[in-house]
């Protein structure tokens, strides 16, 4: 059985911790940042937990080597 390809835009997007939960940035991290406050700034480079069920489920089929990193 041949490997799966990676989706690769999903492998850089999204992030799998240890305990295997996936880890998200926000959107727009480098576009049109005058514009926005400081506060909204500061938040923009954390990672936020993942909890819709069917994204998860995409994430995985669309990276299966993600846990592997």
């Amino acid at each position: 059985m041949p490997k799966i390809k990676t989706h690769k835009s999903t492998s850089k997007r999204f992030r799998l911790t240890g305990s295997g939960k996936l880890m998200r940035t926000r959107l727009g991290k480098s576009h049109l940042r005058r514009k926005k406050s400081s506060r909204v700034k500061a938040e923009l480079p954390e990672m936020h937990e993942v909890t819709s069920k069917g994204l998860v489920e995409r994430v995985k089929r669309l990276a299966p080597y993600l846990d592997q990193k």
